[in-house]
């Protein structure tokens, strides 16, 4: 009898948030926060407006910090390290703005190019071989020469992910990215964070209120309470929508339909 065992993947921390506060001035966002993005997972970072999604994803990329708290990267302490350290860190991360961020007078090869020229020593052929390539792995292969005013918002989008893929990073953080994108372009979007995930064993964090894309997407979540002003569920997206009795997240995860019926 062939016995067939399953290898059990074990999660590695990656970004760690320990007793953070957020906020601006007196004025308390999220209090408490504690939770564990782990390496090559999609992690979600949910919650309806005003909760302070974008703010934390601020903090975990150097552009905020905490009123109270540590973030660590691995085991590095990132608000107490040098600015030195913390840029270098950074620089590992790729983040995708919810608009793209392109430089509208210039090209989307002449956007991707831009981190490569700031940071690194490549030559301009092996500069061009770079861009051609990240823009190929989003499905942008032969646009070098458009102009973002060119093209559609979808492809807007994946335009701004070749650039945040520019310096190869660790992380990548996607801030709203299905914000007004029709169905069929954010579930293209969905498909390829994915494929980038598998394929670049990524660690991917994604800000979104929006449902489909955090079922289809998620491994990992939290859900931040604009009314408690804490963190009231974590897990899987999925799991938490079959287990979690809190009414809050419930009310979010169904988009009221549960009180509705």
């Amino acid at each position: 009898m062939t016995v067939v065992t399953q290898e059990l993947k074990v999660k590695e921390a990656h970004i760690t948030v320990r007793n953070m506060t957020m906020g601006y001035g007196n004025f308390v966002l999220m209090r408490d926060m504690d939770f564990t993005i782990n390496r090559s997972e999609v992690f979600i970072i949910m919650g309806g407006s005003g909760c302070g999604k974008s703010t934390l994803m601020k903090i975990l990329v150097g552009l905020k910090e905490p009123a109270q708290g540590e973030v660590f990267y691995e085991d590095v302490n990132f608000w107490k390290v040098e600015p030195e350290e913390r840029d270098k860190i950074v620089r590992g991360v790729g983040i995708l703005y919810q608009q793209g961020a392109l430089w509208s007078s210039m090209t989307l090869a002449e956007n991707v190019a831009l981190p490569l020229e700031e940071y690194t020593d490549l030559s301009p052929s092996q500069i061009r071989d770079v861009v051609s390539l990240k823009l190929s792995l989003v499905g942008l292969a032969g646009f070098e020469d458009f102009y973002p005013s060119e093209i559609s918002g979808g492809m807007r989008k994946r335009a701004g992910l070749a650039r945040a893929m520019a310096l190869d990073p660790e992380i990548l953080v996607f801030d709203e990215p299905g914000a007004g994108l029709d169905p069929v372009s954010s579930k293209l979007l969905d498909d390829l964070i994915l494929e980038l995930r598998d394929s670049l064993g990524a660690t991917v964090v994604v800000v979104t209120h929006e449902l489909t894309s955090i079922f289809a997407i998620g491994d990992n979540s939290v859900y931040l309470d604009v009314e408690t002003r804490a963190i009231t569920g974590k897990g899987n997206p999925k799991r938490l929508l079959a287990e979690s009795t809190n009414p809050n997240l419930r009310r979010f995860l169904t988009r009221g339909e549960e009180q509705a019926g």
